[in-house]
Parts: structure tokens; sequence; C-alpha cells
């Protein structure tokens, strides 16, 4: 039986502005630009760069409606977060919500799993700079090359949060920029107006000209869904972020409001560049890469060498922002019980400091797991890791069920970000990812993902139950 809910501590709140930061709790060291630079970059990943090729030739300008899928998901379930956050801002965003709401067992588990898939996307992100480093500098090693950017943005992270924030304002500007000029530039180039360009302007031809808009059938558009899901992994990063600015209702409002046009201009808008660009089935898509492939059609040189740059980029906002929301995540766990006291721990600058240095040390364990045996444990790890982004959004759509009612009883004038169509659109959100979940199992890599990330969540809910159980013998 479900507990009842309990307030989310006090404790649980950043300090308020202007107060010095102490070892009792967060410091509002996040200013609005870095808020806002977080909330239209987060949804950003290296994926949309690395992944979206491969999606490309799998369902051909179909993935479209792929990503225009998945994108109403994550904006329905952005809205959902963005109602509860903007109620009642916490360091643990939705875990402190499902604590509150489903019972101690679910915030438990879900923030657990959360930050076991930061983990492990440490270790992934690290390794993907390394590459690109070793190539511009090849006689350093790629292991010193994912140690060095590891330790650099552990660094950046320790000094306090408002260095996390000026790093990440950074990193997003270069990407927001970058995928701007890609879009601009690709659609004058898409009509024929582009001054030198080498590509013929083809208008809209190559959406149909190659075996019509759906050239693998219908069911390519669910293959799709499943190879681009996971590349909009990040959006929630923002509400985790919130809590240590000063003004945090403002912040998730505003990120709220804006996720559809983000999804629709980054992810929407620059896929379709390409395609009007390029046939779908041009081999350089997946050879090149799908905007370097984009870019040398037009005839910008060294095309390969600015995508890598601009991929740099995304690989350590990756690193910043995973390494910072895994130790946000870990810190809340901390003041709610849920893990070692010492998480809970800030020093006086406000930062948590013993979250930060053992997600990092999970992350370098990782690392170390892909040099030595990549296709066994490190495996293991990125399979069972593949499907926490469903579960974690399945989980904020049930919390916000139940969450809507502890809002109205106790501060209904806090409700000023709203659900549109509560409950109907809730329920249909959560019939879309169960669908997503149950169509993984058809699918031969996906199967491995759902059921390897079924099993760690199994174990993960067990351990919360039997401390649930001895929790109320104790009481």
């Amino acid at each position: 039986m479900t507990s009842l809910p309990t307030p989310i501590k006090e404790d649980d709140k950043p300090s308020e502005p202007g107060n010095p930061p102490s070892a009792e709790g967060l410091q509002a060291g996040l200013k609005n630009r870095h808020l806002s630079m977080i909330a239209i970059g987060g949804v950003i990943g290296a994926g949309l760069f690395v992944g979206s090729g491969s999606g490309i030739a799998a369902a051909g300008p179909a993935i479209l409606l792929s990503y225009a899928l998945v994108g109403l998901m994550v904006v329905l379930v952005m809205r959902m977060l963005g109602e509860m956050a903007a109620a009642q801002p916490a360091s643990g965003s939705f875990s402190a919500y499902a604590d509150r709401a489903l019972g101690r067992w679910a915030g438990f588990s879900i923030g657990w799993l959360y930050w076991f898939f930061w983990v492990v996307v440490l270790a992934v992100e690290a390794t993907a700079g390394a590459v690109i480093l070793e190539g511009w500098v090849p006689a350093v090693p790629q292991w010193a090359w994912a140690l060095t950017v590891m330790v650099v943005l552990t660094a950046t992270n320790l000094v306090s949060v408002a260095s996390y924030g000026e790093f990440e304002f950074w990193f997003a500007g270069i990407k927001v920029v970058a995928i701007g000029a890609f879009v601009v530039i690709g659609l004058l180039a898409v009509f024929g107006v582009l001054p030198g360009s080498d590509n013929p302007g083809a208008g809209f031809a190559h959406l149909t000209d190659s075996g019509g808009f759906l050239p693998k059938g219908p069911g390519a558009i669910l293959t799709g869904v499943l190879m681009v899901v996971f590349s909009f992994m990040g959006s929630e990063i923002v509400t985790l972020a919130a809590g240590e600015s000063s003004d945090p209702r403002r912040a998730v409002s505003k990120a709220t409001n804006s996720v559809i046009w983000r999804i629709a201009v980054f992810y929407l808008g620059s896929v379709f560049v390409v395609l009007t660009l390029l046939p779908w089935d041009d081999p350089s898509i997946v050879k090149d890469g799908s905007y370097a492939a984009a870019l040398n059609s037009i005839g910008i040189p060294h095309a390969g060498q600015v995508m890598n740059v601009i991929v740099l980029t995304a690989v350590l906002s990756c690193l910043n922002s995973g390494l910072y929301t895994a130790s946000r995540m870990a810190f809340s766990l901390g003041r709610r019980g849920d893990a070692p006291r010492a998480f809970a721990r800030t020093n006086a600058r406000g930062v948590p400091r013993a979250a930060i240095l053992s997600s990092v040390l999970f992350g370098f364990v990782a690392v170390f797991f892909n040099y030595e045996w990549p296709d066994t444990v490190f495996a293991f790890l990125l399979n069972s890791s593949g499907a926490v982004a469903l579960f974690v959004w399945l989980v904020i759509c049930c919390t916000q069920l139940r969450m809507r009612g502890i809002i109205l009883r106790e501060a209904p004038e806090k409700l000023v970000v709203r659900m549109w169509l509560f409950p109907y659109l809730t329920w249909a959100t959560i019939a879309m990812i169960s669908f997503v979940l149950v169509y993984m199992l058809t699918d031969d890599a996906g199967r491995d993902q759902v059921l390897l990330s079924l099993l760690v969540a199994a174990l993960v809910v067990a351990v919360a139950l039997v401390r649930d159980s001895r929790r109320r013998r104790t009481a």
C-alpha cells in the first residue's frame, strides 16, 4: 500500500537569492540567461548530429514523421513536468514528485535509474569526444583525451553552479547558432538562391523522388521512432537546474512554453533541410553523416571538420549537463534519505561535492569498461540503461495524474502552468509511451534494451520496496 503523500521538505529547496551558500543547501547561482540557454540547448544532444543519418537510411523522408511523433510526446511530457516544477520547484524534480505522489519506492527507483542513465552517458560522450580529439592530435592516446575532458568538466562542476551554467551557456550557444545557420543556409540552397552553392536547388523534390515519401512503408515510421527517441533525452534538465536559479517558477514556465518551437526548429527543421538537399538514399548521408553530407552538397569547404567541431561541442555540453544532472539527482536522493547522507552536503559555494565525485567516479569506471570490455560489460551497461528515458517519461505522466489533485488541494494559486486537456492527454501520452516500449520488443536491438532495462528497474524497485517495508516496521 502506498504511503500517504508528504510535503517536499524545505531543505530540498534552494537557498534564497542573496543568502550566502552553506552546507544547508544549494546556491541559487544560475542566471536567467543560463537557464534560457540550458532550456534551448538541452534538447540538442550529440545524437541529433550523429544518429540522424541512420534514421534517414532506415525510414527515408518518413523519418520526419518519426521526429514529429517523438517530439509531440516530449512536448506533452514537458508540459506535465512543467506543471509540477512550476508549482513546487525541487532539486530532484520528477523523482521528488514521484516520491510524494506515488510513494517512496517510486521516487527512489526513478531517481537511481535516472542517475544510472546519466553516468553511463558520461562514458559514451567522453569516448565520443576522445575519438574526435585523437583525430586532431593523434600523438595523445584516446584514453588520455577521455580522461582529460572528464577531469576538466568535473573541475568546472566542482567550482560552482555558476561555472556550470557559464560553460553550458557557451556550449549550448554554439549548438544553437550552428543549427540556426545550417537551417538558413540550407533553405537558401534548397530554393537555389544561395550564391556559389554547388547544390542543384531542387526545392522539395527530394522528399518524393526516390520511391516516394514512404519508400519503406508506413512501418518504417515506427522503426524511425525507436532510432530517434533517445536523442530527445535531456529536455527535462532545465527543471532540475531551475531549482538553483533566483526565479525557478519563471524559468520553468518559460522553458515549458518554448519546447514546441525548439523541437520544431532544431529537430524537424534541420532534418527537413538535409532531406531536401539530398536524396534520402544518398550513400554519403550514412558515410559522412547527414549534416556533413548536406554541407558538402552545398560546397562548404572542410564540412567534415566543421561538423566535428560542432559535434565535439555537443559532446562536451552533454558531458557537462550529464555530470550536473547526475550529481543533483544524487543530492536530492541524499536529502530524502534514499542515498548516503554525504551526497546531501554542500560546501561553502553551495556545491554537492560528494554527489559530483561519486557520479564522476562511476563515469570513470564505465569509461574503463568501455575500453577493456566494450562488447560485454559496457554493452550490458549501455543496454540496461537504454530504455530508462521512456521509464522516466512514463513515471512523469503517472505522477502528474496524482500531483494535480495535491496541488489543487494545497496551493491552487501555484498552478501557473497547466497540462492541456487534463487528464485525457496525460492518459494518451501514457498509451503512446507504453506502445513504444511494447513495439521495441519486436525489434532486435530494442528488445535487448527493454528487457535489460526492465531487469535493472525490477532490481531497483525490489530494493526500494524492501527499504519501504523496513521503514514501516521501524516506524
